[in-house]
Formats: C-alpha cells, structure tokens, sequence
C-alpha cells in the first residue's frame, strides 16, 4: 500500500486540524498546507475581517476557490476550514486523490479549545456552546459522509493522534493491516 497524493483534514474548528496536519505532514513527509491561513495570506486579513466586509457567503466563494487551487498538490496534508464541508461543490474536490480524515471531537473539547480565541467570527456571540451544539449537527453528517478514515481527537494527544493517522494510512506490516482492519471496525 502507498501513501496517497494527498491527506485532507476536515472537521469542526478546534479539533486540531492545524496542529495534528503540520506534525502529519512532517511524519510522511509532505508539505503542510492550511487553506485558512493561506486565504489570510492572500487577502492581507485575518478571517473575522473578511467575514465583517465580505460575508460569510464572500469567505466561501474564497474558499471553494482555494480548494481547487490547491486540490491540484502532491504530497501535502491539507487542513481545512471548519464550513469547508458546507458547499456540495467542494465534496469532489476534497476526495480528489486524497485520503479525507474526519477529526471527530466533542463539543467540550470544542468549547475549551476554541474559548479564548478570538479568530473565530462564528463563535463571537453571547452562546459559543449553542453556536459549536448547531454547526455539529449540521456538519457532522457531511464530515462522516467524506471521510476516509474517523480519528476521534478527544483526551488523546495530537501525537497520539498523529501516529494512529500514519498506521491508518499506510500499513507497512501484515500485524499492522491487522490491527488497522481492527480498528475500523471500531472508528478509532
């Protein structure tokens, strides 16, 4: 088994897909590729600003747009943003010679992760738990749906995490394809 062109990381905001993606990437040694950030880059702001000017409908045709730009590079592990999943038209390009992994976590473990950070124009209301409790049940199907493979991220570390992704992936031995077989049946 080999490793595919590209590994695509989805799921909700604060379930570690920067983090888990950049030490990924460097364990099999592909580039690093974060669509938000690189959205920011472009644009010369941050994500809450393009939303206040743009929108969210304005943030996601920059989005389906940077997808396909970047469905198109080899050996990267891609992370993306929380709502990428949201359009239809980014399924195909998501699944496109990638291995999609879905990073399931709780809503306490969002609720934690996301509570001092200020980069998240969904959650800046008076109920961030009632805003992470909606996007879940909207998003959740559509992340199952595209994935792969399901890495539930709750009370495990990001290297744990990491490792369980690279033998999930490529299985270089008969005990590891036994035991990766093993833990699909189980949705690690």
């Amino acid at each position: 088994m080999s490793l595919p062109k590209r590994v695509v990381l989805v799921g909700p905001m604060g379930a570690g897909k920067s983090t888990i993606g950049r030490m990924l990437a460097r364990e099999l040694g592909y580039r690093f590729l974060d669509s938000d950030r690189i959205i920011e880059e472009r644009c010369g702001a941050n994500i809450p600003w393009i939303f206040d000017v743009e929108g969210e409908d304005g943030f996601r045709q920059r989005e389906t747009a940077m997808l396909a730009e970047l469905s198109v590079e080899s050996q990267t592990v891609l992370a993306t943003g929380g709502g990428a999943v949201m359009r239809a038209e980014n399924h195909a390009v998501l699944k496109k010679d990638a291995v999609v992994v879905y990073l399931r976590t709780s809503i306490e473990q969002q609720v934690e992760r996301t509570r001092k950070d200020r980069n998240r124009p969904l959650l800046q209301n008076d109920d961030p738990e009632g805003v992470l409790r909606h996007l879940f049940a909207i998003r959740d199907p559509l992340y199952s749906e595209l994935a792969d493979i399901i890495m539930h991220t709750d009370r495990k570390s990001p290297r744990l995490v990491v490792r369980q992704l690279v033998n999930r992936i490529n299985p270089k031995t008969p005990r590891q394809q036994r035991q990766v077989r093993k833990e699909g049946r189980n949705h690690v």
